[in-house]
Parts: structure tokens; sequence; C-alpha cells
């Protein structure tokens, strides 16, 4: 009889060490399966636009190899997940350098991983059309660059680093500061 209150006992602690160390684990991340990926061209990118006509459409055209759209990117899921229902953000990889080698398909495990990483729950988009050859083609010098539409579809704002507009004197040409007050005015109504 001793021996079964013993072996009581030592279950009831089992089972009250095993409590405690549940409720230490951190909480999981959230799943990755809410973030994906799809590979288009920049006029599929534009038809996604027209689809979230009514919203205040925020596109953020980046990459992996650059820096500065790395840092700035968190600030495009702050802004979705703070006004998600009258904003539609896009994300626009423009990672395909264009190398038969390495098709876009090559860069989607990278891209996919720091969207999920990001927590990116909104439309995903990596260019399936050579970054030069965009950049050429939409008169775009490099990125980040981020584009803000109004809720008729029509663009309000570029922002990137060339822009007369956007330039400061020793400062980043823009950042998300200068995005989200470009967003809360056509929120308020406001024309840009």
């Amino acid at each position: 009889m001793l021996r079964y209150r013993s072996a009581l006992w030592v279950g009831f602690g089992i089972c009250l060490l095993g409590l405690a160390v549940v409720r230490t684990v951190p909480a999981e991340a959230p799943k990755s399966s809410a973030v994906s990926l799809k590979i288009m061209n920049w006029e599929e990118t534009q038809e996604i636009v027209k689809k979230h006509k009514g919203k205040i459409v925020v596109m953020d055209v980046w990459s992996t190899s650059c820096d500065p759209c790395m840092k700035e990117f968190p600030n495009l899921v702050k802004l979705h997940k703070a006004n998600g229902k009258d904003v539609a953000c896009i994300s626009v990889s423009a990672d395909y350098a264009g190398s038969k080698n390495k098709p876009p398909e090559y860069y989607k495990e990278r891209v996919l991983k720091f969207l999920q990483e990001q927590g990116a729950g909104f439309d995903n988009i990596l260019l399936n059309v050579p970054s030069d050859e965009l950049f050429e083609k939409i008169e775009l010098a490099s990125i980040p660059a981020v584009y803000v539409y109004g809720r008729d579809g029509k663009l309000v704002k570029r922002f990137d680093s060339e822009s007369a507009e956007s330039l400061k004197a020793e400062e980043e040409a823009f950042t998300y500061a200068d995005v989200n007050k470009v967003v809360q005015d056509l929120l308020k109504g406001k024309k840009k």
C-alpha cells in the first residue's frame, strides 16, 4: 500500500511539473500558412490594385538584397494591422535578377521565409520580370519604393529614393512615417 501511495504522489508531482512547464512555454508563433507568395508580372500586380478599389492601397516594392527595404518592411505590416479594413497592403519582391540558372522560383523560399517571419498576411508577389527590366519599365532608379493608390484605384503618390518631392537634406529619401501621413490624410478624406 505504501508503494502505491508513493507512486500516486510521484505521478501527481509529475502532473504538476508538466502543468508548470506548459504554462512557461511561450505561445506558438502564428501559423506561416497565413502568408503566401504568388509569382507574377507587373501588369498582374496592377490588376490586384484594381481588385481593391474602394480601399486605399499601399504597394511596397522591395528585395531581400536591399537593406533599407528590409529595415522598412515591418512598417508595411504595422500599417496593415492598424488599418486592414480600409487599407490593402501589397508587397512586391523584385528579387529576381534575370539569371537563367536562377529563375523566379529560385528566390521563392527565401522571400517567403522573410514574409513569414514578418507576419505579412496580405497580398505578396514575387515578380517574374528581371529587376533591371522592371525598373526601366516603371522608371524607377532603385528600391525601396512605395506606391499609394486612392480609393478610386489611381496613383496618389510614389515614394522612392530619387523622387525630388521626397528628398530631404542629409536624411533618408523617405520612411513609413511619410507613407503613413499620406495614408492617414486619405483616410480622413483629404485630397493629395
